[in-house]
């Protein structure tokens, strides 16, 4: 793509970077911030770095927040003895708008996959387990995504979790096997919680 400014051809690149977004998409984002007024740019620009550079992550379940402390695990109106696992912050939010879901979560950043060379140590697996017997917690739902990736990664901890009294159920197959959650309707999403089984009765 021949591009008649090296200003121009740099802020595609950028842009293209982002995933599902082309070279023509690109350069249709970056040709829409030229006809903006620069203040307005200046502060789309500003608003991205800030939110780079300012956000945390929850100390306790590591979903994202604006403090030390999510709104989901501060709020004292939520179940604070029920988890929700989930592997990505994607999740958090499509459960979330699912409304239907009233405890808190904890995100793995990921799930076990030796063929991309992901392990457990490289996961928030082990804080899992101690906020689990630090807290007291009732139930544990495992709402992986249900492929071999996501089973593998039930069977890892709960096997960790032998000696616990922890009650340890799954989201139901509403969600297909190999399917995603963030991409489930809320329906759907919201039956898989409602009827969530045992763990016993969906891993081996």
């Amino acid at each position: 793509m021949q591009l008649p400014s090296s200003l121009l051809e740099n802020a595609v690149n950028e842009f293209s970077k982002l995933p599902g977004i082309g070279k023509k998409t690109a350069l249709r984002l970056v040709l829409h911030l030229l006809k903006q007024d620069v203040g307005e740019v200046v502060q789309f620009g500003e608003i991205i770095s800030r939110m780079r550079k300012d956000i945390k992550f929850c100390q306790r379940c590591s979903n994202i927040s604006d403090a030390d402390i999510c709104s989901i695990c501060a709020n004292r109106m939520r179940n604070q003895h029920l988890i929700c696992v989930v592997e990505n912050i994607r999740d958090v939010i499509a459960i979330e708008s699912t409304e239907q879901y009233n405890g808190t979560y904890h995100v793995l950043g990921g799930v076990i996959s030796p063929l991309d060379g992901i392990g457990p140590d490289q996961l928030s697996i082990e804080p899992l387990i101690q906020r689990i017997q630090k807290e007291d917690t009732e139930e544990l739902i495992f709402a992986l995504n249900p492929n071999i990736q996501g089973d593998t990664t039930i069977y890892y901890i709960q096997k960790k979790m032998q000696q616990s009294q922890c009650k340890i159920t799954t989201i139901a197959r509403g969600i297909a096997f190999g399917g995603e959650l963030e991409y489930a309707d809320e329906m759907t999403l919201a039956r898989s919680l409602s009827n969530r089984l045992p763990v016993g009765q969906y891993v081996k």
